[in-house]
């Protein structure tokens, strides 16, 4: 059986910083869900979150909610 390559590794890894700029309240259960996921618990809180499409999903659910802002590390 041959070997598989390696996976190609970035050098440096893209960080995300999310911040929450509008209120949970009266939004569907689903966003104020994600937005717990997120890590964000109140207007002007923010959270670093590493740049993978699960996370990017999450983002695509709540963006009324949310400023996203890329962000090296």
């Amino acid at each position: 059986m041959p070997a598989r390559p390696p996976k190609a590794t970035r050098d440096v890894k893209a960080r995300l910083l999310v911040t929450q700029t509008r209120s949970a309240i009266g939004s569907k259960p689903k966003h104020r869900g994600t937005l717990r996921a997120l890590g964000l618990r109140g207007i002007g809180q923010s959270s670093d979150l590493p740049d993978r499409p699960e996370i990017r999903g999450m983002l695509a659910r709540v963006p009324h909610l949310i400023s996203v802002e890329e962000v090296s590390a």
